[in-house]
């Protein structure tokens, strides 16, 4: 494949246009920029009567912040929504259309699986899934699927080995499977790819990157092979998965929200980054030589957890596709791409507690020489996704903290020995009920959207109007009862960062349990205390407060009841017998779902065959310094095994 973003040659694809790009993007960028400035500007004429004091200030700041995040939010969910109804693509903005690739195109594309210490039953029950659902292999279009265990436990090492060969075995006639075990976990799931791309990436033109709990529709495949054939300029094309197989409280309310939610926000998203996206890391397909001479990941300079591997690697490998010139999608219209995901809140938590610490690093990858603009964008919104709680946190505490000083300290009316009459406190202007139901209507508006859209399109598939409605109106209230306590979660994670503290990347837990009650009090009594000492002392010494904190102590109070029942999968059974957070995959589940059963014993002593023969490369590591564009690149020195 060409080593530039387009050829000569290449030009007869169809490429669908993206016009408008900067005109779409100062759009929004001044959209999110009025809207912030008229509740920074109604904030500042609530606060300033009297005079600003520090505190004052202080909460002003942080308001902006967090009230900037959420109208970037806002607008994605009101384009999104638009294109929606309209049936546009949200890049070429003209009606949804497959991509036309050349007729004399010719491709081959791995399947590539990273896994790490997984249950390897349930890793192979998904990925014989999706090979099973591709139409059959001609040879203009071959896949294969390739497994890269970097797995370092010894008993499960042998279980992938006999697991793969059985598997090897049972797709034999209908895609071919490769089992690659490397010794090593060096730059964990970055380290694997890029061992991959050295040691057999010249074999193949695209790589479908699969998580461990991916599942992708064979439609959905070769619809993405299709637009990578199409458009030569095309580096990485994600696609929005959406999470199955939930039978938890918690699982099943996630997952009803990003059924309903996702594609709609995505739509709004792809709208204003156009071509340069951002990549999730899984379930998204690239250009593997692309891949291979411009996202080497370095080290970054000091100490974990700040320092050291890149974790959160996929936003990076996205920046670096990006400035080497290559576009980087998102299709938002496909509906064959799923993962799973964790069953309870805690699990969750620790998944997030990994996500804070890759995305806190690349703060410092926000000045790097020649990265595209919104490259930089992402890396911020990453790290506000985390930041953005301890900042509510914040305000929240300074709230308090201003309340109960002008409950406690008396008001001085007379400033001044020589003063004759006194400065009565002039009443604040009547804006706080308009910013909190302004605030309060931008939050619940891509939710509001998302349900109309649902609503028009096909509510059967969510079982009806009316379920559809009362499932909505239960996924909010509960969102909102949890919100509190993934605040405080994602605070102490941010905290724990900055101070140093680094965290384990062990297998994420997706099957589904029912927690007790003492792992669910076990950690959220802190929360629980702060809960019920925040409600007390606000409500002691200045009631109205109290009762506008009331959604936050309640949520902390609330905590282990919360965590213990929404883990509970005879809950999230009973809602679904009685039609209540019901989604597509449920209702009308597409072949590669119904198709996912797990594998029977297999023998223990079977050995999978040699992945195929090696064509090895070099992987350059990238730099983000200044002179980068103008020394080459250094080597990575050998190939893994």
């Amino acid at each position: 494949m060409s080593g530039t973003p387009m050829s000569a040659a290449e030009s007869r694809a169809s490429v669908a246009p993206v016009p408008f790009r900067r005109t779409r993007r100062l759009v929004f960028a001044l959209l999110v920029a009025a809207t912030t400035g008229l509740g920074l500007g109604t904030m500042f004429r609530i606060l300033h009567v009297g005079g600003l004091t520090p505190l004052e200030l202080a909460i002003l700041a942080l308001f902006t912040v967090t009230f900037g995040w959420i109208v970037i939010a806002f607008w994605s969910g009101i384009i999104g929504f638009v294109l929606s109804l309209a049936g546009r693509d949200p890049l070429s903005l003209t009606k949804v259309s497959p991509p036309r690739p050349p007729e004399d195109a010719r491709s081959r594309t791995a399947l590539v699986m990273p896994i790490h210490n997984e249950d390897v039953e349930r890793v192979a029950a998904g990925l014989e899934a999706t090979c099973r659902d591709l139409p059959p292999i001609t040879e203009a279009r071959r896949i294969e699927a390739f497994v890269l265990s970097d797995s370092t436990d010894a008993d499960i090492v042998a279980r992938e080995r006999a697991t793969m060969a059985a598997l090897q075995h049972r797709l034999a006639d209908h895609c071919q499977l490769h089992y690659r075990h490397r010794d090593s976990n060096a730059g964990r799931k970055a380290g694997n790819l890029g061992d991959f791309c050295q040691r057999w990436g010249q074999h193949y033109d695209f790589m479908l990157v699969l998580d461990a709990d991916s599942l992708m529709s064979g439609d959905t495949v070769h619809q993405l092979i299709a637009e990578m054939e199409a458009n030569p300029r095309l580096g990485l094309l994600q696609t929005v998965p959406i999470p199955v197989r939930q039978d938890s409280l918690f699982g099943r309310a996630n997952q009803f929200a990003a059924a309903v939610y996702s594609p709609m926000l995505a739509t709004g998203l792809s709208f204003w980054q156009s071509d340069a996206a951002n990549y999730f890391g899984h379930n998204a397909i690239m250009r593997v030589d692309a891949f291979t001479r411009h996202c080497g990941l370095p080290e970054l300079p000091g100490r974990p957890p700040l320092g050291g591997d890149i974790l959160s690697h996929d936003f990076v490998e996205a920046a670096l596709l990006r400035r080497a010139g290559w576009e980087v999608r998102m299709r938002t219209d496909l509906g064959g791409s799923f993962e799973e995901m964790p069953s309870h809140i805690l699990d969750y938590a620790k998944r997030d507690r990994r996500w804070v610490q890759g995305n806190l690093q690349h703060l410092r990858l926000l000045g790097g020489s020649g990265l595209h603009m919104l490259s930089r964008v992402h890396f911020l919104c990453g790290a506000l996704a985390y930041l953005s709680s301890l900042i509510w946190l914040a305000i929240l505490v300074v709230s308090t903290i201003d309340a109960l000083m002008r409950a406690l300290i008396e008001p001085n009316f007379f400033t001044s020995n020589a003063q004759l009459f006194p400065n009565w406190p002039i009443a604040p202007p009547n804006l706080i009920m308009p910013l909190l139901g302004g605030t309060l209507a931008m939050l619940l508006m891509p939710k509001v959207l998302g349900v109309c859209l649902a609503l028009r399109r096909h509510p059967g598939l969510y079982g009806g109007r009316a379920k559809l409605a009362a499932s909505a109106l239960l996924e909010a209230l509960f969102a909102m009862l949890i919100a509190p306590l993934m605040m405080v979660f994602h605070s102490r994670f941010v905290i724990e960062v900055l101070s140093g503290r680094t965290v384990a990347w062990n297998p994420q837990s997706r099957e589904g349990r029912a927690l007790p009650w003492r792992e669910a009090l076990r950690h959220t009594w802190p929360g629980t205390l702060a809960g019920t000492f925040w409600a007390w002392i606000t409500w002691w010494y200045t009631p109205t407060f109290f009762w506008w904190l009331t959604p936050v102590w309640l949520g902390l109070m609330l905590a282990a009841p919360l965590v213990r029942l929404s883990s509970s999968l005879t809950i999230g059974r009973r809602l679904r017998q009685r039609g209540l957070l019901l989604v597509p995959s449920e209702t009308a589940p597409p072949a590669v779902l119904k198709g996912l059963t797990l594998p029977a014993t297999v023998d223990g002593n079977a050995e999978p065959a040699p992945p195929p023969a090696e064509r090895p490369c070099d992987m350059p590591l990238q730099s983000f310094s200044r002179d980068w564009a103008r020394h080459p690149p250094t080597q990575q020195q050998g190939i893994g095994k």
